[in-house]
């Protein structure tokens, strides 16, 4: 058993080099940029009014403004604007020759095509040319992960199609004989095959593909045709049970046998000590425990950091500050753990009820994992916490 710490060095030096492929903007959501975005205009592309207001010449201590001209956004202005002279400007609207401040509407009263102050404001309310982007500036790197800000960024420098990485296929199979697909009845000693759906639906999260697999008896070499056939198909592959000391965990043996390299079959990590990690070529491979609750909890914490690599993408979880609003207890130390635990708005942190590794129902009420390092046992209230947003 390795301490969790060795485990994430391990996993940080697994590379992996994607290829590219031109998406539309609209079906960039969630890809990760393969190429920078260079800008080839400027942003603003001309100086233009920051507010619905009055353009004028800075400094014109005129006492009424002749308005020669109406503005529209998208206008070309058609008059120079002299002293004692403005044009009314709409926000948006490119500035006309001549003005180089804008009065907004709010301190101006205008009447008979004559526009007179009727406060102050010392703002400028323009926007200049270039002065956000200009031609040659990378507005986004290579590896930036597509939100639904980048979508309008990329479509402001008027892209409409995008690079991106390619998304991997994760293959994700399910051991046991007990298991049984959603939608069947359940016999005496049967469970519904809940991992498969929620590792899938993790995965489907960070924007790559998914091969589900189904259910495979525990029968070695049923495991071993069902491994193999994903190993030669996907570019990662998850396997949920099998991994523990049974005598009917056969995975670690069996990707031995398929040759792939195991870096560790056991981790200081509560819950998800049997976690299985290797690698065949540049294929990455989990083996990760039968209870739910320790699936969910090792994909947050080991896959979705490879996943996104994979994904040209380098992933950094969001962390929570907070204040624990009562007290953590737990008997065993010698193993870090992931705590479901609720952040509020009001920055504390509350524990749930959680029976364990077995009790998935505790994660649909917790939006947050709560790290305990080992040797700690308790975490009490009012303890300034990091929590994981999940």
């Amino acid at each position: 058993m390795i301490p969790i710490e060795e485990a994430e060095k391990i996993l940080d030096k697994i590379t992996y080099r994607p290829g590219t492929e031109e998406v539309s903007l609209m079906d960039s959501l969630g890809r990760v940029l393969g190429r920078d975005i260079v800008s080839k205009i400027s942003m603003p592309p001309f100086d233009k009014s920051a507010m619905d207001g009055y353009a004028v010449i800075a400094g014109d201590d005129s006492e009424r403004f002749e308005v020669v001209e109406i503005i529209a956004a998208g206008d070309v202005p058609k008059k120079t604007i002299g002293k004692g002279q403005c044009a009314k400007i709409m926000t948006g609207a490119m500035l006309p020759p001549g003005a180089d401040w804008v009065f907004k509407v709010e301190i101006t009263e205008e009447k008979d095509g004559v526009m007179v102050l009727t406060g102050e404001d010392d703002n400028v309310n323009i926007c200049r040319l270039g002065e956000d982007v200009k031609p040659g500036d990378v507005v986004l790197n290579a590896g930036h992960l597509v939100r639904p800000p980048e979508v309008g960024i990329i479509a402001s420098m008027g892209f409409d199609t995008v690079t991106v990485y390619k998304k991997p296929e994760v293959g994700v199979v399910t051991t046991g004989s007990e298991i049984v697909p959603p939608g069947k009845p359940l016999r005496k000693g049967q469970i519904y095959n809940s991992n498969a759906y929620s590792i899938s639906a993790q995965v489907l999260r960070t924007g790559a593909g998914v091969t589900l697999a189904g259910i495979v008896d525990d029968d070695k070499e049923s495991i071993k045709e069902k491994i193999s056939n994903l190993l030669e198909t996907c570019h990662m592959v998850l396997i949920s049970g099998g991994v523990s000391m049974g005598d009917y965990d056969f995975v670690p043996g069996i990707l031995k046998d398929l040759g792939v390299r195991l870096y560790f079959d056991k981790v200081a990590v509560q819950p998800g000590k049997p976690t299985v990690f290797g690698t065949r070529g540049e294929t990455p491979v989990f083996g990760l425990p039968g209870n739910p609750v320790s699936t969910f909890t090792i994909f947050e914490v080991f896959v979705r950091k490879v996943l996104y690599r994979m994904m040209g993408h380098e992933y950094t979880p969001l962390l929570l500050k907070g204040v624990m609003k009562t007290d953590f207890r737990r008997k065993r130390i010698e193993r870090t753990a992931y705590v479901p635990v609720k952040y509020c708005n009001d920055g504390t942190v509350e524990p749930l009820e959680y029976h364990g590794s077995a009790h998935l129902d505790a994660l649909s009420s917790a939006n947050a994992l709560l790290k305990v390092p080992a040797g700690v046992n308790d975490v009490l209230e009012g303890s300034v916490v990091h929590v994981r947003q999940i």
